[in-house]
């Protein structure tokens, strides 16, 4: 089996890893195309996965989107004519759902935020089978205008995939001068490029500057572009440092206290590994992060003052199997 997997962001790196691992040990060929977009390329190199560079994010605006979506898709139709793909992969990627679509390749893709209208404008509609995690109601899928028989569940989160608490990882509070007595706190600002997150995040600033009044409390602020660091780094307090290079999700998490997000995926990965995790997201709150908050799993915040800055207590951890049922997907999707 010929299989293509398109890689869009930083955090589907780690989702597909295992997948490509999995499906290559299983005598399968897989091809891996990428878009130069956050850290999705350093990651990529840092983890050995060999990729086709195929275009770059767009910005914010949405004309800019428009046609990055024409641009990357027609790139992405010639890398893949002739190369015979028997199935193509995503997490959400636009520009394979029309690649695969016009090459009448089937094309699974997986997604776990059933509020991205323009993302879903494309794939609900041209992706051949769509899977949410289980909180997420077929429904709210269905709504955009996918048929009900293309949409299906897998069991916990996507970052099950590729994470639990048995995962390797390396203590890096040394190289952010974290003593055993300071807190440690992971902050993740919003994904302000991206089209379901137009507006600015106010408290995300708010509770910067409250670390930076804090003794004993040291941050680690993970920006998601140049132009982000560029701009957060104006005002930033001198206990809050911006690495220089890129650390494999699972380390930054189990070394920190607690994670602060505006975004989702880090969030997530907090509640899986078992550290503290606290969303200051400022869109319309998704399925997935309403279910790990009614399980404790995961804090809403609405001002810095809720936050307990305090060492972590072992956690257990959110661990689902679900790899096996996805790749069951694909393989099915693959044979028609």
């Amino acid at each position: 089996m010929r299989v293509w997997i398109d890689i869009t962001n930083s955090p589907h790196v780690l989702f597909f890893e295992p997948i490509i691992a999995d499906l290559r040990a299983a005598g399968h060929e897989v091809e891996v195309t990428a878009r130069d977009y956050a850290q999705t390329i350093a990651l990529l190199a840092s983890r050995d996965v060999a990729y086709t560079r195929v275009g770059m994010h767009r910005g914010a605006k949405m004309g800019a989107k428009a046609l990055g979506l024409l641009s990357r898709s027609s790139k992405l139709i010639a890398f893949a004519a002739g190369k015979k793909f028997d199935v193509a992969f995503s997490h959400n990627s636009n520009d394979l759902a029309v690649a695969a679509w016009v090459l009448r390749i089937p094309h699974l893709v997986v997604h776990d935020y059933e509020h991205a209208d323009l993302s879903y404008a494309v794939n609900a509609r041209l992706a051949t089978r769509i899977l949410v995690p289980e909180s997420i109601p077929i429904a709210a899928i269905v709504a955009h205008g996918a048929k009900p028989s293309k949409v299906g569940h897998f069991p916990g989160l996507k970052e099950n995939v590729y994470l639990d608490a048995s995962a390797a990882w390396t203590n890096l509070r040394p190289e952010f001068d974290a003593s055993d007595d300071d807190v440690l706190v992971l902050l993740r600002p919003a994904a302000t490029m991206s089209a379901y997150h137009r507006f600015a995040n106010e408290l995300f600033g708010e509770i910067i500057a409250r670390i930076g009044e804090m003794p004993g409390v040291k941050a680690v602020l993970l920006p998601r572009t140049s132009k982000q660091a560029a701009e957060l780094a104006v005002a930033l307090p001198s206990n809050v440092i911006v690495p220089d290079r890129v650390y494999d999700a699972t380390s930054l998490i189990r070394s920190a206290d607690l994670v602060v997000s505006a975004g989702g995926t880090m969030n997530r990965e907090a509640a899986v590994l078992g550290t503290p995790a606290y969303t200051v997201f400022a869109g319309e709150m998704g399925a997935v992060d309403r279910y790990l908050i009614e399980r404790g799993l995961l804090v809403e915040i609405a001002a810095p003052a809720e936050i307990p800055f305090e060492r972590k207590r072992a956690g257990v951890g959110y661990v689902v199997q679900n790899r096996a049922l996805i790749l069951e997907e694909l393989y099915a999707l693959a044979k028609g």
